[in-house]
């Protein structure tokens, strides 16, 4: 029964350093791609476009009336 428990750990631990050492080369890597990719591909400035503010000041008075109205009906409600 020792034996078999002996070989139990081993096997874990083999499993266990096998998956470690994966994930540790599969972080290196992925750091390494990195890399190489912001140092032959690097990002753009993003050019700074604004976005016009259009200020309708012809806004219909029965449209702001009509949206008044229902704010006040459905904060009488709930």
């Amino acid at each position: 029964m020792t034996e078999l428990m002996s070989s139990g750990i081993e096997l874990m631990f083999a499993g266990m350093g096998i998956v470690f050492l994966f994930l540790t080369m599969l972080v290196i890597v992925i750091n390494v791609m990195s890399n190489l990719i912001q140092r032959y591909f690097p990002e753009e400035p993003v050019a700074n476009i604004s976005i016009p503010v259009v200020k309708n000041s012809a806004t219909d008075k029965s449209h702001i009336a009509a949206i008044t109205a229902a704010i006040h009906q459905y904060r009488s409600t709930h």
